[in-house]
């Protein structure tokens, strides 16, 4: 299995790089392979109106190595994993960007948009955040958009690690050991339990295969 880690940290030594590391070392040490992509040195262009830019055979006309890593990196891993500092609230500008420029290649008007459609379906997604502020609600307008995006897309986000720290690799000293949850979110990634249930879905009671004694569930709750 692979996994493609979007690091959009301007600083290559900074604390969401440190957490996309540790991620890549649990990942590794679990057999699978993962792809570290600095999105500063990949994106040089912005999002424009793509009724003006895009050229006549429907291609992006912005030239960077976005539709490579789109083609050659992220449509065929398994997982994209996202790690950003928090900056004012939100994610780095580089990731925000990646998004943005993603309608580019996932609207009907991009002549691969099939291509990019089907590929894109099924993959697991997770967020590596490192912050200044260890206020639980700092970051949550990230989460979110990375959960929102993750809908969208039909990927299974499976959660995240973030890291408190501000000057270079100072999320080592986070009492809460931040490298070591990436580390091993980077090696379960492909085995976390995902569920996103409605009233409507079949389902067990229990979570757990072990802990289910023959109960095939009915869809609702009924430990109350």
């Amino acid at each position: 299995m692979n996994s493609v880690v979007l690091c959009a940290s301007p600083r290559r030594d900074g604390n969401s790089r440190m957490l996309a590391e540790a991620f890549a070392e649990g990942a590794r040490a679990a057999g699978d392979t993962v792809d570290l992509v600095d999105l500063n040195e990949v994106l040089s262009g912005l999002l424009r109106d793509c009724r003006t830019c895009r050229g006549p055979d429907g291609n992006c006309s912005t030239v960077d190595g976005y539709r490579e890593l789109m083609h050659a990196r992220l449509l065929p891993a398994d997982a994209w994993v996202y790690a950003t500092p928090l900056y004012y609230y939100g994610m780095a500008a580089s990731l925000k960007n990646f998004f943005d420029r993603l309608v580019c290649y996932a609207s009907a008007s991009y002549p691969r948009f099939e291509e990019v459609a089907e590929q894109m379906r099924g993959k697991r997604s997770a967020l590596l955040l490192s912050a200044e502020e260890s206020n639980q609600a700092a970051g949550l307008a990230v989460v979110n958009q990375i959960q929102e995006v993750s809908r969208y897309l039909h990927h299974e986000f499976v959660g995240g690690v973030t890291g408190i720290g501000n000057t270079r690799g100072e999320v080592r000293f986070d009492p809460a050991e931040p490298l070591a949850a990436a580390v091993s979110l980077g090696g379960t990634i492909f085995r976390a339990h995902h569920s996103d249930y409605n009233m409507d879905s079949e389902r067990s009671n229990a979570v757990w295969s072990e802990a289910r004694s023959g109960d095939e569930g009915s869809g609702i709750y009924e430990d109350v």
